[in-house]
């Protein structure tokens, strides 16, 4: 009888071990005390202080667009992209004052009629002119760009942004 107690306890005392450090793993798989991890962006080439790439481009309504012509916020989005369709109305909708540009990659009526109306478009393929220059492969993608041709600011969601909310 001392046996199997005595081998009880032993299995207890392993069990409890094997727990604390499966909790230990968890919490250091998760981040620093156990924090959910935050939102960690689309990864962008371009960094903040990084300049634009040399591109011409020309808008669905016929005028040229160059990197000489960037100023405000670049957004870019995919045709098939359900992120990309939810974030342009909100683009399209901005009251920020700022210049807006957007590039469609693919072909995609509903976001070029969503967007089409209120702000200059770009619809390319998806390694096209303007892509290229922001050297951008993930959608969606906002560039906040200064004069100098120079990105301020990049992110994923327009809350990445420092930038005024919309309305």
């Amino acid at each position: 009888m001392p046996y199997l107690t005595a081998a009880v306890v032993l299995v207890g005392l392993l069990s409890a071990f094997n727990l604390v450090l499966t909790l230990a793993l968890i919490r250091r798989l998760r981040g620093h005390d156990g924090a959910e991890p935050g939102h960690a962006g689309p990864p962008m080439a371009l960094k903040p202080g990084s300049r634009v790439g040399d591109f011409t481009a020309t808008t669905t309504e016929g005028e040229p667009v160059s990197r000489a012509d960037l100023l405000g916020l670049v957004a870019f989005f995919s045709a098939g992209c359900a992120p990309c369709h939810e974030l342009a109305p909100r683009f399209a909708g901005l009251a920020t004052g700022l210049p807006r540009l957007a590039v469609v990659s693919g072909d995609d009526p509903e976001l070029v009629a969503v967007l089409s109306p209120a702000v200059r478009l770009v619809v390319e393929e998806h390694d096209g002119a303007v892509s290229g220059a922001f050297q951008n492969t993930w959608t969606p993608a906002i560039y906040l760009v200064d004069g100098g041709q120079r990105v301020v600011a990049a992110g994923g969601r327009l809350e990445d942004l420092p930038i005024e909310s919309p309305a």
